[in-house]
């Protein structure tokens, strides 16, 4: 357990006697505050801060950042009003205090609403100062190491938490340490036993590497010193989540990932990075397109390294990273090292104004979001590690989420040069706004100052920063604009199904109790943006009338105008809007039905979905047509159940066979139903529709050992 003695000497390193004075203070302060309060371990609460404060020892941060850490539960935990903080240890120790407690004492109408709206005090309080992340950091860490005594259903949730949001924001930041460890704890506590498998598959597989692995250091080092490269050369073994990761996404068994260990190469200069890969190629041969070239084009969290992956003894494949000392603390500590190496703040501007570029960016999405969800989900997108590098014209490097558009590229550039983008120029050739784009691309946008977002980008950007931009201008400076449309909208809506356009007040009344929007305008105003369906609105006010036509159109000589109401088309990509029913997962290909709740979402279910068939004798007039969209460009999940012999490389085969198809595995499970000869495989995979899922299954049932296999609809 942490003790404050132990604290104190890591402190002693490098604050000033007056700066660990208040540290002391905040330390006899928070003990005070926690005395007699209990972790679920039985520990006393006091060692839970310390052991917050010791890892923020470990990054040096200063002393204003020590006390916040020592002190970020009392707000939350004992009621200590910021007022108090702020006349015992100042301002900026208040204010930090405060960006880490939670709004325990603010009312929510939803356990999702109070999170996200805890994840937005966080990450602006981020924003305004970065310590408050790295404390934030420091406290899951421990959370996430102390986390055994936990109930099994909160360890999953904690731990889905963790992953979702804090292991993206430690990478973003650069932390690669706790990222790895947050990574490796969510793992064991999410699947603990495909981790304990895992572990276990490692530990038997070490013996036998060994021998490899020592072969490889000795080579790598005489051949560095030979050429005159001083070097220190390490190996180290993947994480087991890392390797977990690799089987899912390649469909290989733990046999078949070679490349479990990894080597570090740090050269004492820049150019010997390039030096040392050469002779590394000369010893062993390099694997084509596995080389990655991070020094010339940094990581958008300030990585830098040169990675090649080489053939080594035995035909293995062994993956080097190759870096200086400079790049290695970067690379290690990230953001942190900002604190950690005070004396070499030159090399590290660059870093610095990545996350100051980031961290504004979440201030915009701020400026522009009303709802703390929304921004939450803004901010889960730009968080998604994985990027495409494209350039200006001017060849300056702008990294974006992969699977980002030509107008993600505009708004990343600045929000009146999405705001006024007419066309784009790729590669010097003319291509529409939502071209997909990839590595290398050269991107030009094409501005019109009379230019203006259209409510069609929301269907095809990708960034929080452009989807929170184009909703913004559409709400504010387009707002009349937005209105006019939604209005349009929901009047052919309604047209459709026969009933008036001009809404009694009753009826508008009733509409907007049971929606979130405040006036008539409002309500219109999301329509035109995309927020809301006209269909679903309409087919809510036909619900409100009696038997749907207490306001019927009427045809010149006063007669009701019959009308069957059009099918309502969708895409899967509607948001919270329209929702795929989880216990059918329609696909493109079934046919449809849609249950429109009292919120106005609506839910959609395969038309003979047995949950559905119970709910249509419950409520037979809330229930609608729905049909798919033309073009869908994504894929969508479905279950599929698999009966097939007990043998050695069946489960391999079958996840083979879906790779082939083409389809994505999202999840495997499996039952013996007490048969020991046989094996029930379930799998939800990804499709593009039903055509693709019927070619899948069929090149599974071509796999001898499986005897029967079917699509799951409930």
């Amino acid at each position: 357990m942490a003790t404050f003695t132990h604290l104190t000497h890591k402190l002693e390193e490098y604050l000033t006697p007056s700066e660990l004075k208040k540290v002391k203070e905040a330390y006899r302060f928070s003990d005070e505050m926690h005395l007699g309060q209990m972790r679920k371990s039985g520990e006393p609460y006091i060692s839970h801060p310390l052991a917050v404060a010791e890892i923020c020892a470990d990054w040096k941060l200063d002393a204003q950042a020590m006390m916040a850490a020592l002190l970020h539960d009392v707000m939350e935990d004992q009621g200590v009003r910021k007022e108090e903080l702020i006349e015992r240890f100042g301002a900026q120790v208040a204010s930090l205090v405060d960006g880490l407690s939670k709004l325990d004492k603010i009312e929510f109408q939803s356990q999702i609403e109070a999170q996200a709206e805890n994840f937005r005090k966080m990450l602006l309080a981020m924003a305004r100062d970065v310590r408050v992340i790295l404390v934030k950091l420091a406290d899951r860490l421990h959370n996430m190491r102390t986390l055994g005594s936990m109930p099994p259903d909160k360890k999953r949730r904690i731990s889905r938490e963790t992953m979702e949001v804090y292991v993206p924001i430690a990478h973003r930041l650069g932390l690669n340490n706790i990222y790895r460890e947050l990574q490796e704890l969510s793992f064991s506590h999410l699947y603990p036993l495909r981790h304990r498998t895992l572990l276990k598959a490692v530990k038997a597989a070490r013996g036998n590497r060994r021998e490899v692995v020592t072969k490889i250091l000795e080579s790598v080092t005489s051949t560095l010193i030979a050429a005159g490269i001083p070097a220190q050369v390490d190996g180290r073994e993947k994480t087991l989540f890392g390797i977990y990761r690799k089987m899912r996404n390649k469909h290989l068994s733990f046999s078949q990932v070679l490349d479990v260990y990894g080597f570090r190469v740090v050269v004492d200069s820049f150019a010997n990075c390039y030096v040392a890969l050469g002779t590394l190629h000369s010893l062993f041969k390099p694997m084509p397109g596995k080389f990655k070239d991070y020094i010339a084009i940094p990581k958008l969290n300030g990585y830098q390294s040169l990675h090649t992956t080489l053939i080594g003894p035995y035909g293995t494949p062994v993956e080097f990273q190759i870096r200086t000392q400079d790049m290695h603390r970067v690379a290690e500590s990230g953001v942190a090292a900002h604190w950690l190496y005070k004396d070499d703040e030159g090399s590290l501007t660059d870093l610095q104004q990545r996350t100051h570029a980031w961290l504004q960016s979440l201030l915009d999405i701020q400026k522009q979001t009303g709802d703390s969800a929304e921004f939450l989900e803004h901010v889960k997108v730009d968080l998604f590690p994985d990027s495409v590098y494209v350039f200006t014209p001017k060849s300056k490097i702008i990294a974006l989420p992969r699977g980002a558009t030509a107008l993600d590229f505009a708004y990343s550039i600045h929000t009146d040069i999405g705001d006024q983008t007419t066309s784009v120029v790729i590669n010097h050739e003319p291509a529409p706004l939502r071209t997909e784009l990839h590595n290398g691309d050269i991107v030009e946008i094409i501005t019109s100052p009379s230019s203006r977002p259209s409510p069609n980008w929301l269907g095809y950007v990708r960034t929080g920063k452009a989807r929170s931009a184009i909703r913004h201008r559409l709400r504010t400076v387009n707002l009349a604009e937005s209105q006019a449309l939604g209005k349009r909208l929901l009047t052919n809506a309604l047209n459709t199904l026969g009933l008036e356009p001009d809404l009694p007040s009753a009826i508008i009344e009733r509409l907007l109790n049971e929606s979130s929007a405040k006036t008539i305008d409002e309500l219109y105003a999301d329509i035109g943006i995309g927020t809301r369906m006209a269909p679903l609105v309409a087919r809510h006010i036909m619900g409100m009338t009696d038997g749907g036509g207490a306001i019927p159109q009427l045809d010149v000589e006063g007669h009701v105008m019959p009308s069957k109401p059009d099918p309502v088309v969708i895409t899967g990509n509607e948001g919270s809007t329209v929702q795929l029913a989880a216990c059918c997962l329609p696909i493109p290909g079934d046919k449809l039905i849609g249950h429109l709740k009292h919120d106005q979402a609506l839910i959609v279910h395969v038309e003979d979905c047995e949950t559905a068939k119970r709910h249509i004798e419950k409520e037979p007039d809330r229930w609608i047509e729905v049909t798919w969209a033309g073009e869908l460009n994504r894929r969508f999940e479905c279950r599929i159940t698999i009966l097939a012999h007990n043998q050695k490389g069946t489960l391999a085969r079958i996840a083979a066979e879906i790779g082939e198809a083409d389809a994505h595995i999202v999840s495997v499970s499996m039952d013996d139903d007490g048969d020991p000869a046989m094996k029930h495989l379930r799998f939800t995979i990804q499709v593009e529709d039903r055509v693709h899922l019927a070619r899948t299954m069929r090149g599974i049932r071509s796999i001898d050992s499986v005897t029967r296999i079917l699509r799951e609809r409930s």
